[in-house]
């Protein structure tokens, strides 16, 4: 009588786990996530989970650090457009596409989740993230400036208070879009908030 064979593992996925793990912590935290959960969740063993990622807290950097960079590059690659304009279609309709992920490949609003009010001894995840919110609010305001020295925009606008409208639809769209918002409305107030700014451009609109 022939012996049972044992099926193949499942193979390891960095990239999943870490969307898994994320999704985790971004409901419960990170104290509220148990290792026990984590290695459920992401169908590995403790030893596994340590010898990929170092321990819990490596893998809760790990998540937060993949997807909150996420935004940082939508802003670098936005502010390095050639025209205002584009600048901030892009950073809008870019941010909204984030922001309106599929969950099968995004965890949620890092921003509006568990993982922001609790923290490890290695990662405070408020300051990191109001880090990254500065970045890219200072990268926008510097393309901003450089466009008010180019004659990009009218006379006497203001880059700051430019700036601010900008990050203040961006987070608006961003709670929108947690709390159910269609992506084809967001997509329509980026829209309209595009061409209200473009009015401030000298050159006109095509």
């Amino acid at each position: 009588m022939s012996r049972p064979t044992r099926g193949r593992p499942r193979a390891f996925d960095r990239d999943r786990a870490i969307l898994d793990a994320a999704r985790l912590f971004w409901r419960r935290g990170y104290s509220g996530t148990s290792t026990r959960d984590l290695t459920a969740a992401l169908g590995l063993s403790t030893s596994s989970l340590y010898a990929a990622f170092g321990s819990k807290a490596g893998l809760f950097e790990e998540a937060v650090r993949t997807y909150a960079e996420r935004y940082r590059e939508i802003y670098r690659q936005a502010v390095a457009e050639q025209e205002l304009r584009t600048v901030i279609e892009q950073l809008l309709i870019h941010s909204v596409a984030e922001f309106t992920r599929p969950s099968d490949v995004h965890p949620g609003c890092l921003l509006s989740s568990a993982a922001m009010t609790d923290s490890t001894s290695t990662l405070d995840t408020s300051a990191h993230y109001a880090e990254l919110h500065g970045w890219n609010e200072r990268a926008l305001l510097t393309r901003i400036e450089r466009a008010v020295q180019d004659g990009e925009l009218v006379t006497g606008t203001d880059p700051v208070a430019l700036t601010g409208l900008v990050q203040s639809v961006v987070h608006g769209l961003s709670v929108r879009a947690n709390l159910g918002t269609a992506r084809e409305d967001l997509l329509a107030t980026a829209h309209l908030v595009h061409e209200l700014i473009c009015r401030q451009l000298t050159s006109p609109t095509p």
